[in-house]
């Protein structure tokens, strides 16, 4: 896989793994206000989710123009596979597999400690805090004229990420809008359209098989 698609794959992974933090069925009241009591409940609501399984679009600009591309993210555990448009990746908590249908190949890695919050959306719930500030900002209005809580999330340190902003409508507590920010101007913006809950996928699942791309060569990177 070309570096750059791997780069906008991450930062595919680290957005939904923000966003899916704060859309596990947790009610907002009371606690509305302490950001980080609201991302400790999505943790402990995603161990008990049985499995998820989300579908979502990704609007992408910048200086050098924009993109718009629908998914679908399934995950359990340290598990999980993405599609998205000519590319599937599937990880089974320890090894990754990233499919490109174009030139029908597969590239087998082991992530790194540094790299498996950002290629891991189920660890990035556990570990938020040690790279993320995360400060509650206030109410606004979403785009659908309902009310909505306001979440900002900074990296405490050097990242290609300068924030994350999350907008929560206040009676469902599902996210309306939610936008990362990259320090190459580049600004990301998720939108789920629907959660599933209680999968619970078998492992097999987010294993890569060969015999269903018989035709697709395997570039084993580690």
């Amino acid at each position: 896989m070309k570096k750059v698609n791997q780069i906008e794959m991450c930062r595919c992974l680290t957005t939904l793994g923000l966003i899916l933090a704060l859309l596990l069925g947790f009610s907002l009241g009371a606690d509305a206000q302490n950001a980080a009591t609201l991302l400790d409940k999505a943790a402990a609501q995603y161990t008990q989710s049985n499995g998820i399984k989300a579908v979502f679009t990704l609007q992408t600009s910048g200086a050098g123009g924009g993109d718009r591309m629908e998914g679908t993210i399934q995950m359990r555990d340290d598990k999980f596979r993405l599609d998205l448009p000519g590319t599937i990746t599937w990880f089974d908590g320890q090894t990754q597999w990233s499919y490109v249908e174009h030139n029908e190949e597969v590239n087998v890695t082991t992530p790194t400690a540094e790299e498996l919050p950002f290629t891991n959306p189920a660890l990035l719930l556990r570990t938020y805090k040690k790279g993320f500030t995360a400060v509650y900002k206030g109410e606004s209005t979403a785009a659908n004229g309902k009310m909505a809580y306001d979440i900002e999330l900074t990296p405490k340190k050097k990242s290609d990420l300068t924030k994350v902003v999350l907008q929560l409508e206040k009676n469902s507590g599902l996210p309306t809008r939610m936008v990362v920010s990259a320090k190459n101007g580049t600004n990301s913006t998720v939108q789920i359209s629907q959660l599933q809950t209680n999968q619970n996928q078998p492992d097999r699942f987010f294993v890569f098989n060969e015999a269903d791309y018989p035709d697709a060569e395997v570039v084993d990177l580690r």
